[in-house]
């Protein structure tokens, strides 16, 4: 599902900053893969790279065996729209819009009709059981309910992939542990997904860590999420 070759990528500056340094790296079909690392290690460059939203400079990126490069920003949004969802620490909800429309959103650039977006949106917002939150705004939920309104909106589309960037970093233990075992649902479902995260307790939770040093990976581990299941503090 996801191949890369020696990706390398530097900001330039007055100084530049070489933040990944020659990465390979491959995720099967519906795989689930946690990657850590300290701030500074590249973990969230590596990230947006597979998102396709920032680029590389040397390297092959394959996702679902095309090759990512050099597209046009039309290309990408295109290829992220169909390919890719996406959940952030910060729930990245439009405060102005209620739950639904923030799950149907993603669902507009697909020039799908409204009544259609909302009809789908409202079956997802079920299934995570905020049916009843359906018509609140973001700032009337809590951080759980917001996390799962973002999970919803992530797979709304009926991504391949789902990228999570520090996904239990504004929760709690027990609300981390229930948006967790939702993830692992999904990744259950067959959508292959990547989280980073700096929590130990949450890379344990996937079936895969990676672990980055100064943009090099300094291993890659195969571990068994279930070994921690009885443990009711995750973080």
């Amino acid at each position: 599902m996801i191949r890369l070759k020696n990706i390398n990528k530097t900001y330039f500056g007055a100084q530049p900053l070489h933040v990944l340094k020659g990465i390979d790296l491959e995720v099967n079909e519906g795989e689930m893969v946690s990657i850590m690392g300290a701030s500074g290690s590249g973990k969230s460059t590596l990230l947006n790279i597979l998102g396709i939203l920032d680029s590389y400079d040397t390297g092959d990126y394959h996702l679902a065996g095309q090759l990512v490069k050099d597209l046009s920003e039309n290309k990408a949004a295109e290829f992220r729209n169909r390919m890719i969802g996406f959940i952030f620490q910060s729930f990245n909800l439009i405060p102005f819009k209620t739950a639904m429309e923030n799950v149907a959103l993603p669902l507009y650039y697909q020039s799908m009709t409204r009544r259609k977006r909302n009809m789908l949106a409202m079956e997802y917002l079920e299934r995570f059981g905020l049916k009843e939150w359906a018509d609140h705004y973001p700032n009337e939920l809590s951080g759980g309910q917001k996390q799962r309104v973002s999970v919803a909106r992530a797979l709304v589309t009926q991504p391949k992939i789902i990228l999570a960037d520090e996904p239990t970093g504004a929760l709690d233990s027990k609300t981390s542990a229930e948006v967790m075992q939702i993830l692992r649902e999904v990744n259950d479902s067959g959508i292959t997904m990547l989280i980073v995260t700096h929590e130990k307790g949450i890379a344990q939770r996937t079936k895969k860590i990676i672990r980055l040093c100064d943009g090099i990976i300094k291993s890659v581990e195969a571990n068994d999420p279930n070994a921690i299941d009885l443990q009711s503090d995750i973080k």
